[in-house]
């Protein structure tokens, strides 16, 4: 048969399948922890989006929701103590998003590290495990 119509010899087969693992060896590592770092990234951004909710709640009604109304004081007026005379028609975020974990976001007022505390369990989904977000260890804003 002519030279052009031969196939590919073994070694050129096998130098091909080599350099593609080195390639898969170099990138597949990098592409697998991007997608917990997206997850990290979106509930601090959660927490951001809370914490200026937060804010405006206490705009209008002079207090943050105590621990036992929670997060749901920002979509629904809650009742209890201390009132909310002020709330504001329609609430202050739509929904309450879950972690990217599928957990809730936990909150607590008066916090031990602020006005109140907003955290998520995190990838372990355990409060106080080193892998949870929180609203007092926020990378600062650019």
């Amino acid at each position: 048969a002519p030279r052009w119509a031969r196939g590919f010899t073994l070694i050129e087969i096998m130098v091909v399948v080599v350099i593609i693992a080195v390639l898969a060896a170099l990138i597949v590592p990098n592409v697998i922890g991007r997608a917990e770092d997206a997850r990290v990234a979106k509930a601090q951004a959660d927490i951001r989006t809370l914490e200026s909710a937060l804010a405006m709640y206490r705009l209008d009604n002079g207090h943050y929701p105590s621990t036992n109304q929670g997060l749901e004081a920002l979509v629904k007026k809650p009742t209890g103590a201390p009132p909310a005379p002020n709330w504001k028609e329609g609430g202050y975020v739509a929904a309450l998003p879950n972690d990217p974990w599928g957990n809730p976001y936990q909150y607590m007022c008066p916090g031990q590290h602020g006005a109140f505390d907003i955290w998520s369990k995190g990838p372990s989904g355990v409060t106080g495990a080193k892998d949870n977000i929180t609203s007092w260890q926020q990378p600062k804003k650019p």
